[in-house]
């Protein structure tokens, strides 16, 4: 056999390992699809009636934000619910406070299992008196202000309990209470003397709460008092209004954002429903002003525990120029542990990105290690063995080698 039909022969074993992928990604739902649009279209229509808003309004992020839909009365009457689902919501309103942005709430359909649907509408499971309320340890991690500190460079300040849309699996449900609340001036100046008087601190994370939920002026305020520090080189902020409410990436905010290079924004998509025409535009805008962007996928059962779902995502995030940063095991916090998957699940996605996609595709999996002991990769099991002159390695199609593990020499003594 000579080296083309060598070749040939490789790359028909290659095709093949895709071919499953390929069957079934068009049956995933997917937010830019034609089906897909149609649906969104019909719903903003249905919203849009509803209110006797306008395109205008629709395009307007305050209107997004003042029109969120927080009650069941408004709920059922722009989403078919049985009785057992209005009555669960009921009841789940009474413990947790929920609410839904209009253009959020424009990509449910009529499946009652919608991604969306389960990520933003109260169910009974959340009556399930299981898990945390505080898993993290955030509360014993703040040594001033609203920040939290977990590594020895790096810090979050925590501005807001507010956002467009109050996810079912959120981590901070705790802080989310009854009313909307920015963190105070004098409460953010302390946070930021915290990092004055301790320079080691090199990278802030701005999050929530959305950070995005704050004012352009309060934002600029904020940006330009962190990049005054000089032992801040990077900056960071944490958002998912790229996903619930696409319509806050104005030109305004970009061109404040723009002012404070390096600056980088982690968002949160979750499942491919969510990257929509709208979505992908304000991505877009963002990355079109230097901003690097990149997303943190929580992995929730029912939703996106699934290698050909979460493989479909990322792709989609690629061609929004957002880079797939990491994906976080789900927490044990009270009112969402019916989102809980196995760490099997993780890693079984994990084994099938690696190898079956490109790098740029493969995020971390991270377990949060409980009370605050901070990030901990997982990863399927490439190392086999290690001895002193070889390690017995793995491959992505889990061919088993002995590669060489020779000492380091001293060069400086050699020459």
């Amino acid at each position: 056999m000579n080296k083309r039909d060598i070749s040939l022969k490789r790359a028909a074993e290659l095709k093949s390992r895709i071919d499953d992928y390929l069957n079934i990604k068009d049956l995933i739902k997917k937010g830019t699809s034609v089906q897909q649009k149609e649906n969104i279209a019909k719903m903003k229509e249905t919203i849009l009636e509803f209110f006797k808003a306008t395109e205008d309004d629709w395009q307007d992020w305050k209107w997004q934000l003042k029109n969120r839909i927080s009650d069941v009365d408004t709920l059922s009457k722009l989403l078919d619910l049985d009785e057992k689902e209005i009555e669960n919501i009921k009841k789940v309103g009474e413990n947790y406070r929920w609410a839904v942005s209009p253009y959020y709430l424009s990509l449910i359909d009529k499946d009652k299992f919608n991604p969306v649907r389960l990520q933003s509408i109260p169910t009974g499971l959340e009556l399930d008196g299981e898990g945390e309320k505080d898993p993290m340890a955030e509360e014993f991690t703040n040594p001033a202000g609203s920040i939290t500190r977990r590594y020895p460079d790096r810090l979050i300040i925590n501005v807001t309990n507010e956002c467009p849309m109050y996810c079912r699996h959120c981590q901070r449900r705790r802080n989310i209470g009854s009313v909307d609340s920015h963190k105070s001036k004098e409460i953010l100046k302390e946070s930021l003397e915290y990092i004055r008087n301790n320079p080691e601190i090199r990278d802030v994370l701005i999050t929530g709460g959305d950070t995005l939920a704050l004012s352009d002026n309060m934002i600029d305020w904020l940006l330009s008092e962190l990049r005054s520090i000089p032992s801040v080189e990077i900056i960071r902020l944490g958002t998912r209004t790229l996903v619930t409410m696409p319509q806050r990436i104005t030109d305004d905010l970009v061109n404040i954002l723009k002012k404070y290079h390096p600056l980088f924004i982690n968002t949160h998509f979750n499942h491919p429903l969510e990257i929509t025409e709208e979505s992908k535009a304000a991505c877009e805008k963002l990355a079109n002003a230097g901003i690097p962007l990149g997303n943190q996928a929580v992995l929730l059962n029912g939703i996106n525990n699934d290698k050909y779902v979460m493989r479909l995502l990322n792709h989609e995030l690629l061609k929004c120029r957002v880079r797939p940063y990491y994906i976080f095991h789900a927490k044990h916090v009270i009112g969402t542990t019916h989102f809980n998957t196995s760490i099997d699940d993780g890693i079984e996605i994990m084994e099938y990105l690696r190898g079956y996609t490109s790098g740029l595709a493969i995020p971390t999996y991270i377990v949060n290690a409980p009370n605050g002991k901070g990030k901990t990769p997982i990863l399927p099991q490439y190392l086999l063995s290690r001895a002193k002159d070889s390690v017995k390695i793995r491959t992505w199609e889990g061919e088993v080698i002995d590669y060489p593990n020779h000492p380091t020499i001293d060069i400086k003594s050699l020459l």
